[in-house]
């Protein structure tokens, strides 16, 4: 997930310009979802972290800015949507459950900061390395200040809602079949 692609039309990038850069990195089986910057990919690399980074350093060459990547295996994606707070509450409306994927895990004391911190009527709760977001009233009308958020947290996050995850998780899963 990329933060920061093709919104308010900057940094924008076409999804099959996206694929195919991804293609020549050796990310086999690129899928894209939306304009935002979502891409699905396969590899048999376990340590993502240099794939970000190589994802990073290739946009910048290619297009001239350099978004964050978070990357989140298959695994990863169902444990967020398995630990996701608001699972068992009824009227949960998926358009305004926004998962921040943080591009970094967080210290504990910064954690602890951001657990303090009183929201309203928003509900934020902190994962591992991401954020859950319920607008409640909806992000348009939010005054919940996540600039404010990531600056306690010392790490940037790209959000993603509810929805999106799902289909991404569905898209990962489907690389996986044989």
């Amino acid at each position: 997930m990329l933060r920061g692609v093709n919104v308010g039309g900057n940094n924008m990038i076409k999804m099959d310009a996206l694929r195919a850069l991804y293609a020549s990195l050796g990310l086999r089986d690129p899928q894209s979802y939306i304009q935002s910057g979502n891409v699905v990919f396969r590899t048999d690399r376990k340590e993502i972290a240099p794939i970000a980074k190589k994802i990073e350093d290739a946009i910048e060459d290619q297009f001239g800015f350099r978004p964050s990547v978070a990357l989140r295996t298959t695994a990863e994606l169902r444990e967020v949507i398995a630990k996701n707070p608001f699972a068992k509450r009824s009227g949960i409306e998926p358009g305004k459950l926004l998962v921040s994927f943080l591009m970094s895990d967080p210290a504990a004391a910064d954690r602890e900061l951001v657990r303090k911190m009183k929201f309203d009527p928003e509900e934020v709760y902190l994962g591992s390395r991401h954020l859950y977001i319920y607008f409640t009233i909806g992000q348009a009308k939010t005054k919940l200040n996540t600039k404010m958020i990531e600056k306690t947290l010392k790490t940037t996050g790209t959000g993603r809602n509810w929805n999106s995850i799902l289909k991404l998780l569905e898209m990962a899963e489907s690389l996986e079949k044989p």
